[in-house]
C-alpha cells in the first residue's frame, strides 16, 4: 500500500471485516441450534439460557472492554479481542449440554464485546464528523454480511463435517484477519502511508479534543445523554438479536424448513439489513450536505427506521414462508437504517478520547436488555407461540426513538 488519501477507508473496511467475522461466530450457534437441540436434547428455554449467557458476558464486558480499549489503544485492544473470541468459538466443539455450551458462550461474549467499542474508536480517530455516519453505516453492514455468510457456510460444514467441526472452522477465521489488522492499522499521525492531505482532513476540528483529559468512568453517568443512549439500546437491541438467534429456529419450528433450506434462505433478511445500514449511513451524510443539522438528520433517520419496523407484524397472518421472509427482510432493513444513526451518537456527543467508553456503556445496556428478553422468548415459544414475540419486537424501536427524543433533546457535542 503506497502513500494514499484513502487510508481511512482501508481502516473502516478492515474493521468491517472483523465485525463480519464477529457475527459469523456469533450466529454459528443459531444456525446449528436445530441440530444441536436434537443431538443434545435441549429445549427452547434451555437454548434461550445458553444465548443469555453470551449476552450477559457481552453486556458486562462492553463497559469493561470500552475502557480497556481506551487505555490499551485501538490496535492492541482489537487484536486481543479477536484472539479471545476466536478461541472461545472453537471451544464450542467440546459442548456436551446446556452448562458447557453456556460456559463457552459466556467466554465468546467476553471477547466479542470488544469489537464495536474498538471499531467505533477507530472511526472516531480516523473520520471527520461529516463522514462518520457513512463509516458507521459501512461498519454496521458487518453483522448483516456475517449473518448472510453463516447460514450457508454452517449448513455446508454441519452436513459434511458435523456441527462440532463447524465451530472449529469458523473460529479459525479470526486468526487470518489478525494479520491484515496488524499491517493496516496505526493511529493517523503515526501511519506510514497516510498522505498529508488526508491527515489534515482527519485532524481538522480535532485539535481541541487533544487538549481534553479523559473522564473518570463514573462521570459519564452524570450526563442525561448517556442515559438516553443506554436506555434506547436497552429496549431495542433485543429486537435485532431475536432474528440473529431465533430466525433459523423459527423457520424450522413454524415453517418446517430443513437445515439445507435454512442455509438457502436465512441469509436473505441480513442482506437487506446490510443494505439498510449502508443506505442509513449514506442518507445521514446526504441530509447534512443538503443543509440539515446534525440533530435533525440523525433523528429523522432514527424515526423513519423505527416506524418501518412495524410491518413485521404481518408475519402473524401470512402463511407463505417466503412472504414472511420478505417482511422480516424489510424489518431488518429498517432496523439497520435506524441503527446507522443511533450507533453514531456516542461519537457525535463525546470526543474520541471517550468514544469507546461511552459506546461500551450504551452497547452494554443493549446487551443486558437482550439478555433479559432472550429467556422470555424461549418461555413464550415453549408455552404460547412465536406470535407474542413478533408483537413485542415490532414496537421496541418506537420506544427506543422516544427515549432518544426525551433524553437527547439536541444532538451536539456534550464535552
Amino acid at each position: 500500500m503506497k502513500t494514499s488519501s484513502n487510508i481511512r477507508w482501508w481502516i473502516v473496511g478492515t474493521v468491517f471485516l472483523a465485525t463480519t467475522i464477529n457475527y459469523i461466530d456469533r450466529q454459528a450457534l443459531s444456525v446449528a441450534a436445530p441440530v444441536i437441540r436434537e443431538d443434545l436434547g435441549l429445549s427452547n428455554e434451555q437454548y434461550g439460557w445458553i444465548v443469555s449467557a453470551f449476552l450477559l458476558a457481552y453486556a458486562i464486558m462492553q463497559m469493561v472492554s470500552g475502557r480497556l480499549i481506551d487505555v490499551l489503544g485501538t490496535k492492541k485492544g482489537f487484536s486481543i479481542a479477536v484472539i479471545w473470541w476466536s478461541v472461545a468459538n472453537m471451544l464450542h466443539a467440546f459442548g456436551k449440554g446446556m452448562m458447557s455450551l453456556g460456559i463457552f458462550r459466556f467466554l465468546l461474549g467476553i471477547g466479542e464485546a470488544g469489537n464495536y467499542p474498538a471499531a467505533m474508536k477507530a472511526i472516531s480517530e480516523w473520520f471527520p464528523k461529516e463522514e462518520r455516519t457513512k463509516a458507521v453505516g459501512i461498519l454496521n453492514m458487518g453483522p448483516g454480511l456475517g449473518a448472510i455468510i453463516a447460514p450457508p457456510l454452517m449448513a455446508w460444514l454441519i452436513t459434511d463435517f458435523g456441527w462440532k467441526m463447524a465451530f472449529v472452522v469458523t473460529g479459525a477465521i479470526g486468526f487470518l484477519w489478525l494479520f491484515l489488522w496488524r499491517w493496516v492499522y496505526y493511529n493517523p499521525n503515526e501511519h506510514p502511508r497516510v498522505s498529508k492531505e488526508e491527515l489534515a482532513l482527519i485532524n481538522k476540528g480535532q485539535e481541541t479534543e487533544e487538549l481534553k483529559e479523559k473522564q473518570p468512568w463514573l462521570n459519564y453517568f452524570k450526563y442525561k445523554e448517556v442515559w438516553g443512549l443506554a436506555l434506547s439500546r436497552f429496549v431495542s437491541d433485543g429486537a435485532f438479536y431475536f432474528f440473529v438467534f431465533w430466525l433459523p429456529s423459527w423457520l424450522a419450528d413454524v415453517k418446517g424448513f430443513s437445515l439445507i433450506e435454512i442455509g438457502m434462505f436465512a441469509w436473505i433478511p441480513f442482506l437487506l439489513s446490510d443494505i439498510g445500514s449502508f443506505v442509513g449511513g449514506w442518507t445521514g451524510e446526504l441530509l447534512m450536505k443538503k443543509g440539515l443539522s446534525l440533530n435533525a438528520s440523525r433523528k429523522w433517520i432514527i424515526w423513519v427506521g423505527a416506524i418501518l419496523v412495524i410491518p413485521v407484524l404481518g408475519c402473524l397472518y401470512i402463511k407463505s414462508p417466503y412472504w414472511a421472509i420478505a417482511l422480516i427482510s424489510f424489518s431488518l432493513f429498517a432496523t439497520q437504517f435506524k441503527q446507522a444513526s443511533l450507533f453514531t451518537l456516542p461519537i457525535d456527543l463525546f470526543g474520541k478520547k471517550d468514544a469507546a467508553s461511552v459506546w461500551g456503556i450504551s452497547g452494554s445496556a443493549g446487551s443486558f436488555g437482550a439478555m433479559l428478553f432472550t429467556p422470555v422468548i424461549g418461555w413464550l415459544v415453549d408455552t404460547i407461540s412465536y406470535s407474542p414475540v413478533f408483537v413485542i419486537v415490532s414496537f421496541l424501536h418506537i420506544i427506543s426513538a422516544i427515549l432518544v427524543m426525551v433524553f437527547i433533546p439536541r444532538i451536539q457535542r456534550v464535552v
